[in-house]
């Protein structure tokens, strides 16, 4: 049995779901871990040692394996949203591409524009005092947006596997060489006399 166009389009979308499913699953847990672990640990630093982890970590992270996935959640999460307009499960995946694209925005107008004020010189204890609780807040807001989009993405990966799973049984179910029929209609009744 050969594989047509249209299950190997299906199975081509249904890979870009789960692409952008892993994908933002690690960005939420990225930001989850900053907001669990990273900041409350700096928290407990001195402004100097604050801002220069800080800096560092502002740094470091901006490195293809990182870049990789936060970009590829958002270009993933959108593909997957285009490609599931007609299929079960869709209003999930493009909820789950949405709150994405929204924890994205944040990053570049909220955490980007403080990491830049942090890279700056100045006193460490003014650069700490402008930076540390507005990024704290934004990063929150991000976490809980990345968590939203990859529980979505995984509930229209798992709807549309199901509606899959259900069609293939139909299909196996048919006699062969019968045609799939819509509903029964009844034939018009002719008016009695």
């Amino acid at each position: 049995m050969t594989e047509t166009n249209g299950e190997r389009r299906s199975r081509t979308a249904a890979g870009v779901l789960v692409a952008a499913t892993v994908a933002a699953g690690l960005m939420a847990g990225t930001f989850y871990v900053f907001a669990c672990a990273v900041m409350p640990a700096l928290a407990r630093s001195d402004d100097r040692v604050y801002v220069e982890v800080m800096r560092d970590i502002n740094d470091v992270i901006q490195n293809p394996v990182f870049l990789l996935g936060f970009m590829g959640a958002l270009v993933l999460s959108v593909l997957a949203g285009w490609q599931a307009r007609r299929t079960p499960g869709r209003w999930w995946v493009w909820a789950g591409a949405a709150a994405y694209v929204l924890a994205f925005l944040v990053t570049v107008a909220g955490n980007i524009p403080l990491n830049d004020a942090l890279a700056r010189p100045g006193d460490p204890a003014a650069l700490r005092e402008r930076f540390e609780d507005p990024w704290v807040a934004w990063n929150v807001v991000r976490a809980v947006l990345s968590t939203v989009a990859t529980a979505c993405l995984a509930a229209g990966l798992t709807t549309w596997g199901r509606a899959t799973r259900t069609a293939a049984a139909a299909v196996r179910r048919r006699p062969a060489g019968v045609a799939p029929q819509g509903p029964r209609r009844e034939a018009p009744h002719a008016p009695r006399r």
